[in-house]
């Protein structure tokens, strides 16, 4: 067994990097474990783009973290010189009767009440004004809308591997292809990580494996269930240019069924089309298991249900897909917190399919519970405890 590590982090995507970098900034002797090869296209931080938006429709828990998450985007891209937030605007729209999105009822009117608590600036549209505003769209007539110019979108795999990159010149350790078993707790109160390869000894450990909790938390998994979601890119008829980055903003569309549809503009240029996705909780699955492969009963699903009623400068042509994986808690919010029993062991992981616009800053938040046993930021929100059967 090797020197005791400060601290050793599991999972290194969206949160694990980012908790890496973190934490080797602050001086800690870390080690961070990955199963792939990060950014890899297996768990829940790829498919080139994430939304980011200030006003949080979820709920105000999140807006520091986001906020936060901006400044630090910042400093990343100044350290690194790499592109990693792009601002576009972001247009959130929902008919009148609108249903449960994102875990929340009236998500776009709880939006609204968040920038203004918050002085997010922003726009609020009826239909005419939508319709004027953003002809790339078909609109019914009886939807509102909410518009944020600081919204925009992420490139997930370039913020994970700058921040790892980052964590190694600031003395991080890191182990790829290299899958984490199980971990114990010893008498002295280190942690032992094993691994398919060996084993680690650190002062405290760090989960964050998303869609892998169940497995390595399995007194929890009940809390855990991941989904499978489907990305598209559809080719662009005639003209792009109104689907550029510039003239179309990250856009999120509840539908008349209830679903969402989200997308972006032509970030790769007119040749690689616009992604778009919707949210569907359907088959619960697992990382083993699920289907990575999309069928053409898929593509037209989309096409017919979600593009050609919205967006009919959009083509049939599907240019490519992607899966990835949500990982959901029972109200759709975070798990931010040290197991109930061992405070030494943290719990990052299921951000329940919209955590990545926060997670440089949970970064930030846990290496402060690894480093001072408590954060800046109000977590209490995404504490375990919530789930406990009154």
């Amino acid at each position: 067994m090797q020197n005791l590590k400060d601290v050793i982090v599991i999972g290194l995507g969206a949160t694990g990097s980012a908790a890496l970098y973190q934490l080797a900034k602050k001086g800690a002797d870390v080690l961070g474990i990955d199963q792939f090869e990060p950014p890899h296209v297996f768990g829940s931080s790829h498919g080139d783009t994430r939304i980011t938006r200030q006003a949080i429709g979820e709920g105000d828990q999140y807006v520091p973290l986001v906020l936060r998450s901006y400044e630090i985007w910042k400093e990343l891209e100044k350290n690194s010189g790499t592109n990693l937030l792009t601002i576009t605007g972001g247009l959130v729209v929902e008919p009148e009767e609108s249903k449960i999105s994102h875990g929340a009822y009236h998500f776009l009117q709880n939006t609204i009440d968040v920038a203004k608590r918050f002085n997010i600036a922003h726009e609020i549209l009826d239909a005419q004004q939508l319709q004027e505003r953003f002809p790339q769209f078909v609109f019914r007539g009886d939807e509102k809308g909410y518009y944020e110019g600081s919204a925009g979108f992420l490139h997930p795999e370039k913020c994970i591997e700058v921040q790892l990159e980052l964590a190694r010149k600031n003395g991080a350790e890191t182990r790829y292809n290299e899958k984490a078993l199980s971990f114990k707790t010893l008498t002295d109160g280190s942690v032992v990580v094993l691994t398919d390869k060996g084993e680690y000894a650190a002062k405290k450990l760090v989960v964050s494996v998303g869609p892998w909790i169940a497995a390595m938390l399995p007194e929890f998994a009940h809390l855990f269930k991941v989904y499978r979601q489907v990305l598209f890119w559809f080719d662009i008829k005639g003209a792009a240019e109104a689907y550029a980055v510039g003239n179309l903003p990250v856009f999120m569309f509840q539908l008349q069924d209830g679903n969402e549809i989200y997308g972006f503009p032509a970030v790769d240029g007119p040749r690689g089309g616009i992604k778009v996705a919707y949210e569907e909780l359907l088959d619960e699955t697992t990382p083993e298991k699920v289907e990575r492969a999309v069928s053409e009963g898929e593509i037209e699903k989309m096409y017919e249900k979600c593009i050609r009623p919205l967006m009919p400068g959009i083509s049939r042509s599907c240019i490519r897909t992607a899966t990835c994986m949500y990982t959901i808690t029972p109200d759709s919010g975070f798990v931010i917190d040290t197991l109930p029993d061992n405070h030494r062991i943290i719990i990052a992981s299921p951000c329940s399919g919209h955590g990545f616009k926060h997670s440089a800053a949970i970064g930030e938040a846990l290496s402060e519970l690894v480093m001072e046993s408590k954060s800046h930021f109000d977590l209490s929100a995404f504490s375990l405890n919530r789930f406990k059967k009154s």
